[in-house]
């Protein structure tokens, strides 16, 4: 059953009515976003790296020694918020900020409980003030990006095109940074780094799938035979195989090092960067097809032209409230099927 299903979707023969279930994608987000803003607010927010907060980072190695007993270690020796990790290289604790004599009293500690010496407790510390350039940067970077999103769409193709990219990537951003939230991994440098992928990933997902659109609605006129929506969605239908396949492709590594590498491996520093990759594809992709398409097909149904279209093949009982006709089939050249013109070989015949 599954095998036939896949394919006939990978030979194009499965046509999904996505835009006609607009209402179904938008509350399907509504209680995505809800759920990542409650996140966000009553779960403690985001868990921020010591890079941001500012704190004290020990590495050293002790094989023999739990998770458990190095936190105690830490706690006994007078310091707080203390966050341990495993790593090739043995042990890292990050803690909060302290005094000089204090970062030196737990590092004398933790050399005796594991009887090291001292100089092998090696020690980092990082100024909050250091992570608060960071948050600007990336601050910075994400204004930048949005701006230039939005000029390019503009540019290329029409501004509600870059309205609802644009929409459909903060809502990815927000549904990324929830999951980061109720799950408290913890936010670094290389999260804000996973979050700018991610964005530029939703981007070319809805470019070509827009791309597609501008094609096939390009000759919409009083005559067509489909509404705008149902052009669009029958462009959005020829880009589905390839939307998928890229997300596939794309999704396995981060998949790998997700689950395989931070669990088999130890690879803690790559886990930071690969949930936002992982979480950000999967809703990157569902947020082209499901969010910035509907959202663009709202915005130009509202036009005069396209409600005219609509309303002819409306009286004319051609025009369904769905992304498709009642005998609709998608045709192999997209744009030639949007004007509803009549093939060479007729015309000649009714010469």
């Amino acid at each position: 059953m599954m095998s036939g299903i896949a394919r006939r979707l990978y030979r194009g023969e499965i046509d999904v009515d996505f835009v006609g279930r607009r209402k179904l994608w938008y509350g399907l987000s509504a209680v995505l976003l809800l759920i990542s803003i409650a996140g966000l607010i009553f779960n403690s927010g985001l868990n921020l790296g010591v890079e941001f907060r500012g704190g004290s980072v020990f590495s050293f190695k002790a094989p023999s020694a739990h998770i458990e007993e190095v936190r105690d270690t830490f706690a006994d020796a007078g310091a707080h918020q203390v966050i341990v990790q495993t790593t090739n290289n043995g042990w890292r604790v990050t803690t909060d900020s302290m005094p000089a004599e204090q970062v030196t009293t737990v590092q004398k500690a933790v050399a005796e409980k594991y009887r090291l010496p001292q100089n092998q407790v090696t020690l980092q510390v990082i100024g909050a003030s250091w992570g608060g350039q960071v948050a600007d940067k990336a601050v910075t970077g994400l204004i930048v990006f949005m701006l230039a999103i939005i000029l390019y769409l503009t540019v290329a193709f029409e501004w509600k095109m870059a309205l609802s990219a644009v929409v459909a990537l903060l809502h990815d951003l927000v549904i990324t940074a929830g999951v980061y939230a109720w799950t408290q991994f913890e936010v670094t440098p290389a999260t804000l780094l996973g979050f700018l992928t991610i964005l530029g990933y939703s981007l070319y997902d809805a470019v070509v799938v827009f791309d597609m659109i501008k094609e096939v609605t390009a000759k919409l006129g009083t005559t067509s035979k489909m509404t705008y929506t149902q052009a669009a969605n029958n462009a959005l239908n020829h880009t589905l195989i390839r939307s998928l396949n890229t997300t596939l492709v794309a999704i396995l590594p981060v998949a790998a090092i997700l689950f395989i590498g931070t669990t088999l491996f130890g690879a803690g520093t790559l886990k930071d960067l690969s949930l936002a990759l992982f979480v950000g594809m999967i809703v990157g992709t569902y947020s082209s097809l499901c969010v910035a398409t509907p959202m663009l097909v709202t915005l130009k149904e509202r036009e005069p032209r396209y409600q005219a279209i609509a309303r002819r093949l409306s009286s004319q009982g051609g025009g369904g409230k769905g992304g498709q006709t009642a005998k609709s089939t998608r045709q192999p050249v997209p744009a030639g099927a949007a004007n509803g013109s009549a093939p060479d070989g007729d015309k000649r015949k009714k010469k």
